[in-house]
């Protein structure tokens, strides 16, 4: 092997040029992907997207991002919308979520969405309700009471008071500029400029009328407060895991992902060289008859 390599050095080195430099190609596009196919923030084992399927207009486009943290004001009275997650280990999942909508039912409130799968593992489960804000302590306890252990609690809350003065401010100029354009449309004689105006006047409604929506979806989203609540029969299946449990079948099964992963990058690589392959023949065989020629 080591004389091989001393009188074919130069293919060697095309070799392991190629080689590498194809890893490398995989791997930077592996990373790439994996780095915009992130899982939902919460999802956990349950793997659901939950989704306000609620009559709660939506705001539009042009709505404030609604994670950007706003200047406080002197307001005396803050808007806060607050979303809530609870992670509870059960003994029956499907019974666990009928009776968490009920729950939320009996509170003013109404079911969002609710899932139930029934993997191998474990029977999983979530659903996501909102309940009036002043009723959502006492909603979260009373979901709290059909659990055998409460894994995980969490409340986030966002400050939205800015942004709804903010939409009140712009609601005053564009309802003032409606009246002037209605002022102006009344003194209108020519079709055109009739038509010009009645144009600008519907333009100006669609915007008044997304205004309102923004508003109304702040008010609402600030009265009932979003709970999820995602449910398991086993604790490690949860989007939260405590890290001081040791599992040998959940390392297991950790291992065995592990050595899938590092046989598809080994077959990757050599599907990578028998893709060159066609290019290193010919090069290899000029070099050898240069060589021979010398």
């Amino acid at each position: 092997m080591i004389t091989w390599l001393k009188r074919n050095w130069a293919l060697a080195v095309l070799i392991l040029f190629v080689v590498f430099w194809g890893k490398s190609k995989f791997v930077s596009q592996n990373v790439g992907y994996r780095s915009g196919t992130l899982p939902i923030s919460g999802g956990g084992s349950a793997g659901v997207m939950m989704q306000d399927s609620s009559s709660i207009s939506a705001p539009s486009a042009k709505m404030m991002p609604y994670g950007r943290e706003s200047a406080p004001t002197d307001n005396v009275s803050r808007m806060v919308i607050r979303d809530s997650s609870l992670s509870l280990q059960v003994t029956d999942v499907a019974a666990e979520v009928s009776a968490i909508e009920t729950l939320a039912k009996g509170f003013g409130g109404y079911l969002v969405s609710s899932n139930l799968s029934r993997p191998e593992s474990a029977t999983n489960g979530s659903i996501t309700v909102r309940v009036p804000e002043e009723k959502r302590s006492e909603a979260m306890a009373a979901f709290k009471k059909l659990a055998v252990k409460v894994v995980s609690e969490s409340v986030n809350g966002n400050d939205v008071t800015d942004q709804y003065v903010d939409l009140s401010a712009q609601l005053a100029v564009l309802t003032k500029t409606k009246a002037k354009f209605e002022d102006i449309l009344d003194k209108a004689t020519r079709v055109e400029d009739l038509m010009n105006v009645q144009q600008q006047l519907v333009n100006i409604q669609q915007q008044i009328d997304s205004v309102i929506g923004q508003q109304k979806y702040y008010e609402q989203s600030a009265k009932l407060s979003l709970v999820s609540v995602y449910l398991s029969t086993d604790e490690l299946a949860l989007p939260y895991a405590p890290t001081n449990e040791w599992r040998p079948a959940v390392i297991f099964k950790e291992a065995v992902r592990s050595l899938i992963a590092n046989i598809r990058g080994l077959g990757s690589l050599i599907i990578w060289g028998l893709v060159y392959l066609p290019i290193l023949i010919p090069v290899g065989l000029v070099l050898w008859y240069l060589k021979r020629r010398v």
